[in-house]
């Protein structure tokens, strides 16, 4: 069973209206359309550095909670960031895989393991003290106050598939405009 990547960031964006998002690829793209807000970090433009560049921001401002929205094919590239984050465990730190077994912006390649690559038991290995996976919407959904309640670091993997198909602005995400309202959103809510 699969859920669809925009549906889980709306119940995502319900619980967490107000706080900095670091989304990469594809899931930046729905994020973007879903909950647009300063303090989306729209800055990852080299694939796998969403989850350091989360845990920079959440070190940096351990009073904010921050939220990493990372694909299974990104995360594959920096696996060595789970243990990082596992050693620092930050506990304003909530990191989420939406995987979907494939490169999705990039061609639409396989990524290698597809799903059979269990990011929650590599998290839980790396020193994370909480993981869930989900695979059904409603079940996310029950869960999801439970997810954010609590200290992280907290790894959540999502199976999911392709939802509604968002505007892909690329120079939007790589743009020093966004990076200026990023800067000065963060400095005005610190």
């Amino acid at each position: 069973m699969t859920m669809r990547r925009d549906r889980a960031l709306e119940v995502l964006a319900k619980h967490y209206p107000d706080g900095i998002v670091v989304p990469v690829y594809q899931s930046a793209f729905d994020w973007m359309a879903i909950r647009p807000h300063p303090l989306n970090y729209l800055c990852t433009g080299a694939m796998g550095q969403a989850s350091s560049h989360a845990l920079g921001l959440a070190l940096g401002c351990p009073g904010e909670r921050v939220v990493v929205l990372d694909g299974d094919g990104s995360l594959l590239m920096n696996l060595g960031t789970l243990v990082t984050i596992g050693h620092h465990s930050p506990v304003n730190l909530w990191h989420f895989v939406f995987q979907n077994g494939i490169y999705e912006v990039n061609g639409r390649f396989p990524v290698p393991g597809r799903r059979d690559v269990d990011f929650a038991t590599m998290a839980r290995a790396a020193g994370y003290p909480r993981t869930y996976a989900f695979d059904d919407l409603a079940l996310f959904e029950d869960s999801i106050s439970e997810v954010l309640a609590g200290d992280g670091p907290v790894l959540v993997n999502l199976d999911v598939e392709e939802g509604e198909a968002y505007p892909r602005d690329y120079v939007r995400i790589h743009s020093a405009q966004e990076r200026e309202s990023f800067k000065h959103a963060l400095e005005e809510r610190l």
